[in-house]
């Protein structure tokens, strides 16, 4: 169905055209009956795919990436496509409306997106009340970041203020430090402001009566020695493991001619680009870090096939995004079919 549709809506603005397709999903799904039969149709679920990781028991492995939900307003909806769960965000302190429009580009002939966002989102208390109402079952993660007009010297009250806003309603914790869109934001995965913010949030957690889970989200513009720099401090920090990766500032590579990149302008790219620099992070992480230094493999998921690559590189979970764009909720579908029979 969704490739049928997928011509019409790719003639659109692509974030007038995420806003359509996600606001008809939540508006019917708001249905018992509407969601039971959606349940039915896209959900696929298979003992082998049930995992146990960071102390929470997913029903499969494959979930949502961070920026598709940035206000938790679609949790009913994109659970009833079968996701094993679900991150929103990211989140920061005070509601912001992000850069100016327009700023988000597709790529047909790369299958890859273009954003440069700017970490738009209503804020905690709006994401705070949804979050109160989310399913029962449904494993929700907090990806969490810092105002943009907050300095970078400062950046870790940002993230105290979202861990605390945030601690009851979610079941882990994604850190951003590392989307191109944000000016300077990138420049706090140095090793002393990183290791301020995750020591300060890691410290905190562990005041709290439940702790929970923290990971890291790291860019793939990283050097292989500035990532296992940053295994070490994620380590040192006592968080539970990282996710690879955010979003490229490279343009190598592409099919789409130069002047139509050009012209559109910075920000990040994800999609089929990333998959292998992606996957290859992945695998660096694993093989330098111990068995129980969780992965969360997200980069050029288009297919089954990739997916089982993340998987085999050593991911505990997987996300998608730019897929989803592309393929429809087939594609979650599709994964765990494939994952089934291989885990």
């Amino acid at each position: 169905m969704y490739q049928l549709i997928k011509p019409l809506l790719f003639r659109l603005d692509a974030e007038k055209a995420h806003h359509l397709v996600t606001g008809q999903l939540s508006w019917a799904t708001q249905n018992r009956l509407i969601r039971n039969f959606i349940s039915k149709v896209w959900s696929f679920e298979h003992p082998n795919l049930e995992r146990e990781v960071m102390g929470l028991s997913f029903r499969n492995p494959v979930g949502l990436a961070a920026g598709f939900d940035k206000d938790a307003r679609y949790l009913q909806g994109m659970s009833a496509l079968g996701f094993g769960f679900l991150e929103i965000g990211t989140v920061t302190p005070v509601g912001q409306d992000g850069n100016p429009k327009p700023r988000l580009f597709r790529l047909p002939a790369d299958a890859a997106l273009i954003n440069r966002m700017g970490f738009n989102n209503q804020g905690l208390p709006g994401i705070r009340a949804r979050l109160e109402e989310k399913p029962a079952d449904l494993i929700v993660g907090g990806n969490i970041g810092k105002n943009k007009a907050t300095p970078n010297e400062q950046a870790v009250d940002d993230y105290l203020t979202c861990f605390d806003h945030l601690h009851p309603y979610v079941d882990y914790f994604v850190v951003n430090v590392s989307s191109p869109n944000t000016p300077g934001l990138r420049n706090l995965q140095d090793r002393e402001p990183l290791t301020r913010i995750l020591g300060a949030l890691s410290n905190h957690n562990q005041k709290r009566t439940v702790a929970r889970p923290i990971l890291l989200k790291i860019a793939p513009d990283l050097s292989d020695e500035q990532i296992l720099e940053t295994i070490e401090i994620v380590r040192e920090q006592g968080l539970q493991g990282i996710v690879a990766t955010n979003t490229t500032i490279s343009r190598e590579n592409l099919k789409t001619p130069w002047a139509q990149v050009k012209n559109i302008g910075a920000g990040g790219l994800s999609g089929a680009p990333l998959r292998n620099r992606s996957t290859a992070v992945v695998k660096l992480i694993r093989n330098a870090a111990p068995d129980a230094f969780v992965i969360i493999g997200v980069g050029g998921i288009m297919s089954a096939q990739d997916a089982r690559e993340k998987i085999e590189a050593g991911a505990d979970l997987l996300q998608i995004y730019s897929g989803l764009v592309y393929r429809g909720p087939a594609l979650v579908k599709e994964i765990k079919r494939e994952l089934s029979s291989e885990l």
